[in-house]
């Protein structure tokens, strides 16, 4: 059974930073391409960013605000999601997902989420 388990979200003021964190226990990490998503309150979830299986190219969503970027550990079995620039609208549950592929737009285990507040 796989599980994917986020961590660090909080409440930050509007320009602040936050790092997320993401581990995969079970399966094979390193076969999986990686996502984060966001949720905001009464919309639908939005693609923030992805990540491949080796780490070296990621993907941004195109609406996604402030500085973001997404790394990777495979001998940790962790992806990160560091956000700095931090605005209101950032604010919103972050999902972390697991891909197995062949088709990596479809993402196959998802975690429980971590929120995310930014204030002005």
């Amino acid at each position: 059974q796989v599980q994917v388990m986020e961590s660090g979200g909080g409440s930050v003021e509007a320009g602040g930073s936050l790092l997320l964190s993401c581990r995969v226990i079970g399966g094979t990490f390193g076969a999986y391409e990686m996502g984060w998503f966001r949720q905001a309150p009464g919309k639908e979830r939005q693609f923030v960013a992805s990540i491949n299986r080796s780490g070296t190219s990621a993907t941004y969503g195109r609406s996604v605000k402030g500085r973001l970027h997404i790394s990777r550990d495979n001998a940790k079995n962790t992806v990160y999601l560091e956000m700095s620039n931090l605005a209101p609208e950032n604010t919103g549950v972050y999902y972390c997902a697991a891909s197995r592929g062949p088709d990596f737009r479809e993402f196959d285990y998802w975690g429980q989420g971590t929120q995310v507040t930014v204030s002005t």
